[in-house]
């Protein structure tokens, strides 16, 4: 009786059991479960997304969602999953994920509020390098350390002005002609060792000795400054080089000062006349910037110099061609609070990152428990030939009787033979040592930091439901990316027949819009615009009425010549369809008269015109067909009875 009590209360427990997870499935994909709790979390987190109204229901995003899921089932049947650009990408992915759960804050919190508090301040210095490579000999290491050191001490007693110690001494490549000068640099332009030292050293004073993956060496502090603001400014630009226009660039942006002088719209001139066509439909604003964010001096200084707001420079020559700029708005240097994202993303990624590193490892050993074995040096310094520094080792297995274990961590059991597969991996993507024991000191410290960071990331997987399952949305995206090159972009880019052939179907699609020819006169008064259109009346050509109209510093008449789309920013919104001098329109602040020699009627492009577009729309459509296909290719079954709760649950 007991005996047919328990065996009815297990097959009980099995028939609960088994239909609360069909309750969980909705839908099958070639009998492989796809649960609800997935279609939610993707459903919630993407739906503001999704453009079209008809696709925000539950049922509308289901065709979405089963496209989803075809396109990473397919991904993984063409084993894109095995690829090696693959696995980098989502490595890469994976570190950057776990690094939240992996650091300690606090180490990071410190070292975030260092370069802040640095990165408020500019410093001025001078240094003395002694070439050193991080793989050197410790006898090489020596001589290095003792130059290095005699140099200082001649500094410090000021033997010889510190150009002169620079000159005699210094091994930096042409320390000669740039005399060891730093000029001024802040938190992050330098390596994290050099930074420190410099910052800790008072002006007019010598670092201490300080070791980088360059060398050894000696920093003079001239001076310190607190950092410049940034700026928003505004531009008219003319380029220095453009061979389709026939008017001189210099002369061009004099005539636009001039009218900005005259108290023209700096805005209306921006939109009509700047050829940087980026800046120009906001009246030539640009991005906020700081020193050196433009890369380009020239054009900083300039601006730099405007004091007030709506102050305006002369006319100035960059590398890229002509400018006037206008200072629209000073920005006070951010808060900590609102620099601290980007700061911290600067710390996890730089030298700053090795800190972080050694306090994570550490927490991961307290976190899985942690054994060290023995050493690895003397066995793998014999078991490892010279060959590696060639990058030219062979890996063999350890033997079984030789190989130890280098440490434990939580389970997971670490030994020589795991080493001496990273080692085999690491020689032909790492730099060239010169000597071997370093070689191996070198890779030892990255697979003890490797290790130890991908047993947490295991772990965490397996523990962490969140994460495992950004970690799992990350992966499909990475695959539906991967199949998408391979089976629609790449091919369409390739397959030039099927383009044409296209083409060839949806030329009606591409088409010149109605174009004029001729010239197009803009001046700041009526008066001037009716003058204008006298003298091109009397047949008067471009060059003799600006001649006549433009005196001394006084600009009255822009001309611009070529072919322009009807609906081309050149053209008046209300331009008069008909051939010959037209009437005076208003555009912006100024006044347009427009010589019309010719009115092209409406075309069709050619493929080579419109070849970006056309290769979009040919992608649409591949991808259309190959979605098709892989409907028919999978069984796909919706549990209805299901997908009638969720629409309940997502839409009441």
């Amino acid at each position: 009786m007991k005996k047919n009590i328990f065996t009815l209360l297990i097959v009980l427990l099995i028939s609960t059991s088994f239909y609360s997870q069909k309750k969980d499935i909705l839908m099958t994909i070639d009998d492989e479960p796809v649960m609800v709790s997935e279609f939610k979390r993707v459903f919630n987190k993407n739906l503001s997304l999704v453009q079209e109204e008809d696709q925000k229901s539950v049922e509308g995003y289901l065709d979405l969602f089963i496209d989803y899921k075809l396109k990473v089932i397919e991904a993984k049947a063409q084993g894109l999953q095995e690829t090696k650009e693959y696995k980098k990408e989502f490595e890469k992915y994976q570190d950057q994920l776990s690094r939240n759960y992996m650091f300690d804050d606090r180490v990071t919190d410190e070292l975030v509020i260092e370069a802040y508090e640095r990165s408020l301040e500019e410093i001025n210095a001078d240094h003395i390098l002694v070439l050193l490579t991080l793989s050197a000999l410790p006898k090489d290491t020596l001589i290095a350390y003792n130059k290095i050191k005699t140099i200082r001490e001649k500094a410090i007693k000021n033997e010889m002005p510190f150009d002169s110690l620079v000159k005699k001494y210094s091994e930096e490549p042409k320390a000669k002609e740039h005399l060891g000068k730093l000029g001024y640099f802040s938190a992050f332009s330098m390596v994290y060792d050099f930074e420190n030292a410099a910052y800790n050293t008072p002006v007019g004073e010598i670092s201490d000795i300080v070791r980088t993956e360059f060398g050894y060496h000696i920093i003079k502090v001239n001076d310190r400054r607190k950092k410049k603001h940034k700026i928003n400014v505004s531009h008219i630009m003319i380029f220095e080089n453009d061979e389709k226009r026939e008017y001189d660039p210099e002369e061009r942006i004099n005539e636009l000062y001039a009218m900005v002088q005259q108290g023209e719209s700096f805005e209306g001139i921006a939109r009509q006349f700047s050829e940087d066509r980026n800046t120009a439909i906001n009246g030539g604003k640009i991005r906020t910037f700081g020193v050196g964010d433009l890369r380009a001096p020239l054009f900083e200084e300039a601006a730099y110099s405007l004091k007030e707001k709506g102050d305006v420079t002369k006319p100035i020559k960059s590398s890229f061609g002509w400018h006037i700029i206008r200072l629209n708005e000073v920005f006070p240097i951010p808060t900590f609070e609102e620099q601290k994202e980007s700061i911290e993303s600067k710390v996890n990624g730089g030298a700053r990152a090795r800190v972080v590193t050694k306090a994570a490892n550490q927490k991961i050993k307290n976190e899985y428990g942690y054994e060290e074995g023995v050493s690895y040096m003397p066995y793998m310094y014999e078991f490892v030939s010279d060959s590696v520094l060639k990058k030219k080792w062979e890996y063999v297995p350890v033997p079984k009787n030789e190989n130890k274990t280098l440490f434990k961590i939580g389970n997971k059991e670490v030994t020589y033979d795991d080493f001496a597969r990273f080692i085999a991996e690491k020689q032909n993507l790492s730099m060239k040592y010169d000597n071997k024991e370093m070689l191996i000191i070198d890779y030892y410290n990255e697979f003890y930091n490797k290790t130890l960071k991908d047993y947490f990331k295991q772990r965490l997987e397996e523990e962490n439901g969140d994460y495992a399952s950004v970690l799992d949305e990350y992966r499909s995206g990475l695959l539906i990316f991967d199949v998408m090159d391979k089976n629609i972009w790449t091919k369409a880019k390739n397959d030039s027949i099927g383009l044409q052939n296209f083409f060839e179907k949806t030329k009606d699609d591409y088409v010149w819009k109605k174009r004029i020819v001729g010239d197009i006169y803009t001046s700041p008064t009526r008066s001037n615009a009716l003058m204008v259109q006298k003298l091109v009346e009397k047949g008067t050509d471009s060059k003799e009425i600006r001649k006549q109209l433009n005196t001394g510093s006084q600009v009255n008449v822009i001309v611009n010549s070529g072919n322009y789309e009807i609906d081309r920013r050149e053209v008046p919104k209300d331009f008069e369809e008909k051939i010959g001098v037209s009437r005076i329109y208003e555009v912006e602040d100024s006044f347009v008269v427009m010589n019309v020699v010719n009115i092209i009627p409406s075309s069709e492009k050619d493929l080579e015109m419109v070849r970006g577009l056309v290769l979009s729309k040919y992608q649409n459509h591949l991808e259309e067909q190959w979605m098709n296909d892989l409907r028919n290719k999978y069984k796909v079954v919706v549990n209805e009875r299901v997908l009638k709760r969720v629409k309940k649950e997502l839409n009441p």
